[in-house]
C-alpha cells in the first residue's frame, strides 16, 4: 500500500474518533444541559436481579449433607434461637451493613547505585616496532598509553506513597440471592441528595447468617468479595473531572 492510501484511511480514522469523541460530549452535554437550574434526580428503586449489568454470584460449594431432624424436639432445625428469628435469612430480607472503611498506607522506596571503570593499555617496548608507530598513527603517539577508557556511571532513584482513607456509615442492603451452602449475597445502594449534588453509596458481597448480630446489622469488614463504592453526581462532580477531549487526549498523546 502507498503512502497515498494510507493518508486518507488515517485521516478518516482520525475523524471517526473526533466524530465519536464529540457525540460523547454533545450526549452528556445535553443531560447536563436538561438539568440547568434543577438539582439532579435520583435514580428510580429497582430490583438489582433485573439490572442489566447484574450477574449471579458463584462460589466454591461443600458437598451437600444430609439434614437430620428430630421427631421428639421442639427445637426447630437451622435456628439460632428458641424463637423465630428476625435477621435476614430469604431473599428479600434486609440487612443493616455498618460501613467502617479506615485504609491507610505509606512506603518510602530509596535505590542508589554507583560503578566506575577504568581501563589502561600500553605497549613501552613491543620488539622495536613501537619505534614505527608514527608511520601508522599520528606524530604525538605515545606508545605507552595506546589506549586508556575510564567510564562512571550513578543512578539515584526515590519513591514514597502516602494514602489515607476513611469511610463510616450505615446503609441497608437487600439479600438478593441464597447460596447452597447457607451464605447470603446482599446488594445495597443509597443516594442522598444535598443542594444540587447526589451522593451515591453502593455496598454487595457475600456474608455468612452466623455474622449477623442481634440487631440484624453486619459490619462491612465480614463482608466476602465485598464492593464498596461511595462517589457522586452534579455540579460538583462536574466541575472536578476533567473534559471528554483533555481525557480522550491524554490517552492517545505518546507524550
Amino acid at each position: 500500500m502507498t503512502a497515498s492510501r494510507m493518508l486518507p484511511s488515517r485521516a478518516l480514522r482520525l475523524a471517526a474518533l473526533i466524530a465519536a469523541g464529540l457525540s460523547l460530549s454533545a450526549c452528556g452535554a445535553a443531560d447536563r444541559l436538561a438539568n440547568v437550574g434543577r438539582a439532579p434526580p435520583l435514580s428510580p428503586i429497582e430490583d438489582p436481579t433485573s439490572q442489566s449489568g447484574y450477574k449471579p454470584v458463584r462460589m466454591p460449594m461443600p458437598d451437600a449433607e444430609p439434614a437430620a431432624f428430630a421427631s421428639n424436639s421442639l427445637w426447630r432445625q437451622g435456628s439460632r434461637a428458641f424463637f423465630k428469628d428476625q435477621r435476614a435469612a430469604r431473599v428479600g430480607d434486609l440487612v443493616t451493613v455498618r460501613v467502617n472503611v479506615t485504609d491507610q498506607a505509606q512506603f518510602s522506596n530509596q535505590t542508589r547505585r554507583s560503578r566506575q571503570n577504568g581501563e589502561n593499555l600500553g605497549a613501552e617496548g613491543l620488539m622495536g616496532f613501537e619505534t614505527r608507530l608514527d608511520r601508522i598513527l599520528p606524530d604525538d603517539v605515545r606508545a605507552d598509553a595506546l589506549v586508556g577508557i575510564d567510564s562512571d556511571s550513578n543512578s539515584r532513584g526515590e519513591g514514597s506513597t502516602r494514602r489515607s482513607e476513611q469511610l463510616s456509615t450505615n446503609v441497608a442492603a437487600v439479600v438478593t440471592q441464597l447460596l447452597p451452602n447457607g451464605n447470603l449475597v446482599i446488594e445495597g445502594k443509597q443516594e442522598i441528595r444535598v443542594n444540587f449534588e447526589v451522593r451515591e453509596l453502593v455496598v454487595a458481597g457475600v456474608v455468612r447468617p452466623e455474622d449477623i448480630e442481634a440487631n440484624n446489622t453486619i459490619d462491612s469488614s465480614k463482608i466476602a468479595q465485598a464492593r464498596i463504592a461511595y462517589g457522586g453526581r452534579g455540579q460538583l462532580t462536574d466541575v472536578q473531572q476533567p473534559r471528554y477531549g483533555q481525557q480522550v487526549m491524554d490517552i492517545l498523546l505518546p507524550f
